[in-house]
């Protein structure tokens, strides 16, 4: 599994098409058979507290896109807060475990682990 991490509008999925991959393979459902899972801080905040139990479904995908969520201003409302840190828990367990660790910014990626081997196929 490769997780790929950058800003809203970095150019996440256009990297992750640049590996082979199609819209059509890409979900934001991590219950889905789609390869790519887009939006990982998205399904996190739907639930933060069953973060942890997507762990095992996360790890059988092919990429797993997520946005940064940690830097910034940290937001006042508590709801916000738990959202933040369940997303940056479930993102440094997939790091942990990933093959590799991709960082995009302006469209660049930036790989942080291991070699990208990843593709479609």
């Amino acid at each position: 599994m490769v997780l790929i991490l950058g800003g809203f509008g970095a150019g996440k999925r256009t990297f992750a098409k640049t590996l082979g991959f199609t819209d059509a393979q890409m979900s934001n459902d991590p219950h889905a058979d789609a390869p790519v899972l887009v939006d990982l801080e998205t399904v996190v905040k739907a639930d933060p507290a069953c973060a942890e139990a997507l762990l095992p479904l996360l790890l059988n995908k092919k990429l797993v896109l997520c946005r940064e969520v940690g830097s910034g201003v940290i937001p006042m409302d508590p709801k916000e807060r738990e959202w933040r840190e369940a997303t940056g828990r479930l993102c440094c367990a997939l790091a942990e475990r990933a093959d590799a660790v991709v960082r995009v910014v302006c469209g660049i990626p930036t790989v942080l682990k291991g070699e990208l081997s990843c593709t479609s196929d």
